[in-house]
């Protein structure tokens, strides 16, 4: 193995085991959307052990929907509830984070027929004005996930849902991770997730590619 590639998978995973142990460091947020605000929120995720909060105070759009009954039992609490879109064409999230630092933002999409209809959705994801994903769970219909790291311009971002069809564009939990900046390097823009390994027993992959 080349050894800068050796040693920025050995600095990926560790970065990545500093995330998963460190949920109460400042800047950290992960959002349950569609969790109803009089329930309990926060909450600690019994699996990952994060504290998840319902949406409501980030978005002034969407409504709240719930993944089939029969389901449930498949995905953790964070996955059962969603927000949905059917109004408008593009409906955005407004978070504060730290201008200038490098942050995780990953969002996941688990659409299990919480509407019925059984037909899984196709839309855009957008981080600010910039595309950042095409979300197609006609083709990953247990799931979908979105995984970039970025560094915001200001200490505001929007990440947005844009539907381009007939469906309708939905989300089930968005988290960010404020990390150190000399931890991934770019000359431009920001890194698209690729694929994930952890250097353990795990058959996991990590890696990033430059999104500009």
């Amino acid at each position: 193995m080349d050894s800068s590639l050796g040693l920025l998978l050995v600095t990926i995973t560790f970065a990545f085991i500093y995330i998963g142990h460190a949920q109460d460091q400042e800047g950290f947020i992960s959002l349950d959307c569609g969790l109803p605000a009089n329930e309990l929120s926060p909450y600690s995720d019994t699996y990952t052990r994060l504290s998840f909060s319902s949406d409501e105070n980030f978005i002034q759009s969407g409504k709240i929907g719930r993944i089939q009954a029969n389901q449930e039992s498949e995905f953790g609490k964070p996955y059962r509830t969603l927000r949905y879109f059917p109004n408008g064409t593009r409906n955005c999230y407004n978070l504060s984070v730290e201008k200038g630092r490098n942050h995780l933002i990953r969002a996941y999409f688990i659409y299990a027929n919480y509407d019925g209809f059984d037909i899984n959705p196709n839309f855009d994801l957008y981080l600010g004005p910039n595309l950042w994903d095409t979300i197609d769970l006609q083709e990953q219909v247990n799931g979908r996930r979105a995984e970039i790291l970025h560094i915001p311009i200001s200490n505001s971002l929007q990440i947005c849902l844009v539907k381009t069809g007939t469906t309708t564009p939905f989300i089930s939990t968005l988290e960010i991770r404020p990390m150190g900046n000399d931890t991934y390097i770019t000359d431009s823009g920001s890194l698209k997730f690729f694929f994930r390994r952890y250097l353990t027993e795990s058959e996991n992959f990590i890696r990033y590619l430059n999104f500009n």
